[in-house]
């Protein structure tokens, strides 16, 4: 196959810690390769060096082998070569381009207009307009002309099969959807080559799937080579021709994707035990909460209705359903961000009950405090480091010394060993994996030591030896701290693994609550297949 792009030596450090040493390989045209490894392993840094995202290499170089015209700024892959080019009519000719050398510049640019990349947890869309609206957009940003602009989108948006959702607005659409809008805004672009880093780390499985089905008809379909970054082994092996095991930012194999997820799972164990806990008294009483919102495309939407349930002292709760179901509106109600329409939420604070859903530095002012929240959607302050984000950034002062302890206590019961902990409190968030960003936002709820934690799909982005890690954290914590945990997820194996008792709700009410196993084999055969929950 003819060579796209060669990576070669490349080596990439930051204040002096090695996150990439010497990668060297090749992307042939129209071939998909995926990258796997663990959370700090080095992929996204490997796939923004690749895309030409944020600062150059310590060393090495990448090479794009491309065509380019003399006459406009088309430029195309080898196999172009010879043929007239297809904007202005002019003279292909073959380049060999050093993607970040000073005097590239000019070319990169143009490079970098037919390639694109999907960023994870980063839907990047326009929320107030309409899906229709986003891809104009995206063809606008081109130059794409404008009298064949509306037809070109409807193309796109079929090619992704949301015809059915081409009027509706952006921010209603469910996460599944949303990736699939930017994928079709990618597409927008022509691309000869498409990122994608961890593009379904946060859909549930069912969703999750069509999302890969959409990226391997959308290669074929446009002829496009793919690098993927994962550390799921399905993504891997659904999706890609070729797989890369990166390790400590070093390539350890590189061959058929099933040879190199076995290699990838041989350290995929979980031996650790932990004693059955004795849960206390109530902490959390909730009395037929209702949420009802007028959505514009759906009319009256009854997203939580009529949900009553209690929570004790260093339980483990979870709520569990399909996409929307109405998890993520009642865990903001728990955690106070959302008002109900009716109901009430009631927490104990030391010997008072609180009901959460009257307003007032009595009410809900005095309870949210003692409530964490971290939604899938979180975020990081980008020029703060670590530790600040683990203090002066969320308002805690703590003395320098006893900053430090605390930040490297709190991050080992977000799965890091104290020795990461103290390479990364000097980090900036842009340093870090995003399964590092997931635990350095898990640890900043819980130096705050509240009394109850909602975790709004907490393994989202994690690997499954990171995901094991955050398990036992969460556990630790429970023990040691006396934490109560409300887990709100799709993963029904995390579910399964750390929940003691769990909601199963539909259709914004809870149908089935009990101990896990009772409830997860209560699921339909729709709900397995979507949530990943197997067999009962």
């Amino acid at each position: 196959m003819t060579p796209l792009i060669t990576v070669k030596n490349l080596c990439m450090e930051f204040n002096g810690t090695v996150v990439l040493k010497d990668i060297h390989f090749e992307v042939a045209e129209g071939e998909t390769v995926g990258i796997i490894g663990r959370s700090g392993a080095g992929k996204t840094v490997l796939m923004h060096l690749m895309r030409g995202v944020d600062q150059p290499p310590t060393q090495g170089s990448i090479i794009y082998h491309i065509v380019a015209c003399g006459a406009c700024d088309y430029v195309g892959v080898p196999s172009e070569g010879g043929k007239p080019c297809p904007v202005c009519g002019g003279e292909l000719k073959a380049m060999d381009v050093d993607f970040w050398a000073d005097e590239s510049a000019a070319i990169k640019r143009r490079i970098m207009r037919r390639t694109a990349i999907m960023f994870q947890r980063t839907f990047a869309l326009y929320g107030d307009d309409r899906v229709i609206e986003n891809i104009l957009r995206a063809l606008d940003d081109i130059g794409y002309p404008a009298e064949k602009a509306v037809s070109r989108a409807a193309d796109l948006i079929d090619q992704v099969r949301l015809s059915h959702r081409m009027m509706h607005i952006a921010r209603d659409l469910s996460g599944g959807e949303k990736q699939r809008v930017v994928l079709a805004r990618q597409l927008a672009k022509n691309p000869f080559m498409l990122f994608a880093d961890e593009p379904t780390g946060t859909l549930d499985p069912e969703t999750a799937t069509l999302v890969h089905r959409m990226l391997i008809e959308s290669a074929e379909k446009n002829d496009m080579a793919m690098v993927i970054t994962s550390h799921f082994s399905n993504v891997i092996k659904d999706v890609v021709d070729r797989a890369i095991l990166l390790e400590d930012g070093e390539i350890k194999e590189i061959g058929a994707p099933e040879e190199v997820i076995h290699r990838f799972m041989e350290d995929y164990s979980d031996t650790e035990q932990h004693e059955t806990a004795e849960v206390g008294e109530k902490i959390l009483v909730a009395r037929d909460v209702i949420k009802r919102y007028l959505s514009v495309d759906r009319g009256m939407v009854r997203a939580v209705n009529g949900v009553s349930f209690e929570v004790a002292e260093q339980e483990i709760f979870g709520i569990i359903g399909k996409s929307g179901a109405g998890k993520t509106t009642l865990s903001r109600i728990i955690s106070g961000i959302l008002e109900p329409t009716s109901g009430e939420m009631n927490i104990r604070i030391g010997d008072d009950w609180i009901d959460m859903t009257k307003p007032g530095i009595e009410h809900r002012g005095r309870a949210k405090g003692y409530i964490g929240l971290l939604h899938q959607e979180y975020d990081l302050y980008p020029h703060r480091t670590v530790l600040d984000n683990l203090t002066d950034a969320i308002g805690l002062e703590f003395p320098k010394e006893l900053a430090m302890r605390k930040a490297i206590i709190t991050l080992g019961m977000a799965g890091f060993t104290p020795e990461k902990s103290r390479e990364i409190l000097d980090r900036y968030p842009s340093q870090l994996s995003e399964g590092e960003k997931h635990r350095v936002a898990l640890a900043q709820v819980l130096i705050r030591e509240p009394l109850i934690v909602v975790l709004d799909e907490p393994t989202g982005t994690m690997d499954p030896i990171t995901k094991i890690d955050v398990k036992h954290s969460i556990l630790h914590s429970r023990e040691e701290m006396d934490e109560t945990f409300i887990v709100v997820s799709h993963d029904m194996e995390f579910v399964r693994d750390v929940c003691d008792r769990v909601a199963l709700m539909r259709g914004g009410k809870i149908i089935k609550m009990g101990p896990t196993e009772e409830v997860l084999a209560h699921l339909t055969e729709d709900e397995r297949r979507v949530m990943g929950a197997g067999a009962p």
